[in-house]
């Protein structure tokens, strides 16, 4: 298995009643900015990810990217893609991802990846993502043509590193009449490509055709156990069977010496309402953004902190709202939150055999630990500390037990279906019900 960490590399020296009111960390005034604490944040986020370099049972870091909102400092991942690649010597650099329908020059994209992988000897695993509806209004892009802008941008980036140069591009959105980029990436024909995604199937079907590892980014375990089951069943029409090796889970962990800190710390993680006020669902999901599968998929997805445009909130008129009692609804959903393994806090020996479940329900080769939220520095360092030496060794050995294979180990679609030509699934749903 691979094993890696993330953090959005938030700014939380925001009031948290304002983005409670108004249910939304993007649109927040950047008037709350403060450089000096900009600059003091961005360097502790580098300096944990240089920390996991010490923690030999990290594989990976996560990066990724987002504009205009507080929640995330990272509004330009490469920049701290290209410091790690030079800074670190052993993790793989995972971008999750560029969001290239945004992107106005892939081309230029291209080569600053290929700069990365270069720097790094080899480390980097890119990935692409169509961004947020919110994007698309932070970077002026018609989110009625975001899926023909990512494919378009993504054949392009696959040719400028694969196809000898110089030619020529015409597209329908993206003309380039000399391409011949002479940085390529070190590793060959390219990086291998993961996708992170939270509901559309339009984005799984599309990762199992490009046989591109699958990320789902802390979704419900068994809306994701469906998310599996549509691409295990694309990848057999396109002629083979996909394995632990083509699938990723993202999941907020919270690790701490005693079970009431790393609860503590993990209700932090609802600050403002957590990712559920990312952005309105107005801006989330503007019209044309998503395809009518994923709309509905979305309406039936219940509302938690992992997944946006959805509040936690009660409804009502968004207009008034009672702060208080809002901070209080949002708080009070913690429990529910742990209930559900959305959220999983405590110490080792609290996490372990959650986290055992849902590697059990999911089968994933890929693990990502989520954290976030306003936590003070020397506590986070103790939780990765926690996850590198008490609780990564617990999961591989149950990874191995259970077979999961990483894409490195096995490269994604290359496993042959049964003579039947019926594919085996992947996700293990009767563990769903297993006690913890």
């Amino acid at each position: 298995m691979q094993f890696m960490w993330f953090t959005e590399r938030a700014y939380h020296d925001i009031p948290e009643d304002e983005v409670i009111r108004s249910r939304s960390f993007f649109g927040l005034p950047n008037t709350h900015f403060d450089p000096k604490k900009g600059s003091d944040l961005l360097n502790q986020y580098l300096d944990e990810k240089i920390y996991s370099e010490e923690l030999e049972e990290f594989d990976a870091v996560m990066l990724n990217e987002h504009h205009a909102t507080p929640f995330c400092l990272g509004s330009v991942m490469d920049v701290e893609a290209s410091v790690l690649a030079r800074a670190t010597k052993r993790l793989r650099i995972v971008l999750l991802g560029n969001p290239i329908p945004t992107v106005a020059n892939p081309l230029r994209l291209a080569e600053e990846l290929a700069m990365i992988d270069l720097i790094s000897r080899g480390r980097l695993v890119p990935g692409f993502i169509r961004g947020a509806g919110s994007e698309q209004l932070a970077n002026n892009a018609n989110p009625a043509f975001n899926r023909e802008y990512f494919d378009e941008a993504h054949d392009l980036i696959i040719q400028a590193w694969t196809r000898p140069g110089p030619f020529r591009f015409e597209g329908k959105h993206f003309h380039y009449r000399f391409v011949n980029p002479w940085v390529k990436p070190l590793q060959q024909p390219h990086p291998p490509i993961w996708i992170p995604g939270l509901v559309s199937p339009d984005t799984v079907m599309w990762c199992a055709k490009k046989r591109y590892p699958y990320i789902a980014l802390a979704t419900f375990l068994e809306p994701t156990t469906e998310l599996w089951d549509i691409y295990t069943k694309t990848a057999a029409r396109e002629g083979y069977q996909a394995g632990p090796e083509n699938f990723g889970y993202l999941q907020p962990v919270f690790v701490a010496g005693n079970q009431q800190h790393g609860e503590e710390m993990g209700k932090r993680f609802l600050f403002g309402g957590g990712f559920a006020h990312f952005a309105k669902a107005e801006w989330m999901f503007p019209p044309g953004y998503n395809s009518k599968a994923a709309t509905q998929r979305m309406a039936r997805q219940f509302a938690n902190p992992n997944l946006p445009g959805k509040s936690i909130m009660p409804s009502g008129d968004e207009e008034v709202v009672d702060v208080l009692a809002a901070k209080q609804a949002i708080y009070a959903s913690y429990a529910e939150t742990r209930e559900n393994l959305q959220m999983i806090a405590g110490t080792p020996d609290h996490v372990i055999p959650r986290l055992k479940k849902v590697l059990s329900v999911l089968r994933p080769g890929i693990f990502t630990f989520w954290l976030d939220g306003p936590v003070p520095a020397k506590d986070r360092m103790e939780c990765l500390r926690l996850l590198g030496t008490e609780v990564i060794p617990a999961l591989r050995e149950h990874g191995r037990a259970l077979g999961l294979v990483d894409p490195f180990e096995r490269k994604p679609g290359s496993r042959s279906l049964a003579a039947s030509g019926a594919p085996d699934p992947v996700a293990d749903v009767d563990m769903l019900q297993a006690a913890v």
